[in-house]
């Protein structure tokens, strides 16, 4: 669970000393550089301090506290959840009367309150095994899914959209009137092709960059409000 007072607002997160990693025996030196800005990274210290499991759970807890989409009472479905901060954060949200279901191909250790699949969601079986946990309304879908970057702009672009437009085709038949669709994007926003569906099937769509967001990091968040979507 998510401990209390951690509601709306704005949020600060201060910097401790820095701390410097020495390359040890048989670490690469990119190991070491990862390690250091894991070490120093205010935002994974916070995570371990209030208990989430990952740094990435304040980004939807900024992006909640801006557009206020995580209602009590919402049926939430999280794609690409592990390790499982964003279900943290949504299930705080939504309450004991919100449910919360979790999909990841990675392994997600349990968290109160989360129906968690484990399940490839490309795969035949995940929209039915989903179905299963949710049924077919939905209030909210996430997706943090993301492909490993190969560090060529381009096609890292290319792989970061097609999983949103995946996650779009999921989430299109089963957002119920007024729904919210959240789904991680490079900067350089949107395809066109999409941005063109969402801005017809929403009533507000906007593009964010969270605080908590590395810097150097080219993702954002395109967040599309307000479903009316006809078939």
């Amino acid at each position: 669970m998510v401990p209390k007072g951690q509601g709306k607002g704005t949020r600060s997160y201060g910097r401790g000393k820095h701390v410097r990693v020495k390359t040890a025996r048989g670490r690469k030196t990119s190991s070491t550089r990862w390690l250091q800005r894991q070490l120093n990274d205010p935002f994974v210290r916070e995570a371990q301090r209030l208990g989430y499991r990952s740094r990435a759970a304040f980004k939807l807890l900024e992006l909640d506290d801006r557009f206020g989409f995580l209602k009590k009472g919402a049926r939430v479905v999280d794609l690409g959840a592990a390790p499982g901060g964003w279900s943290q954060v949504a299930k705080d949200r939504v309450g004991k009367s919100g449910l919360v279901v979790a999909l990841d191909l990675a392994s997600i250790e349990p968290l109160v309150g989360v129906n968690i699949v484990e399940a490839d969601f490309f795969s035949e079986q995940s929209e039915s095994l989903l179905e299963s946990k949710i049924g077919t309304q939905v209030d909210v879908v996430l997706s943090d899914m993301a492909a490993p970057s190969t560090g060529h702009a381009a096609t890292d672009h290319l792989r970061i959209m097609s999983l949103a437009e995946a996650a779009y085709d999921f989430a299109r038949p089963r957002l119920v009137k007024g729904g919210t669709f959240v789904t991680k994007v490079f900067q350089g926003g949107a395809d066109r092709d999409l941005l063109k569906m969402l801005k017809r099937d929403f009533a507000k769509v906007r593009h964010a960059k969270p605080k908590s967001s590395r810097v150097r990091s080219a993702e954002m968040y395109m967040v599309a409000m307000g479903s009316h979507i006809k078939e």
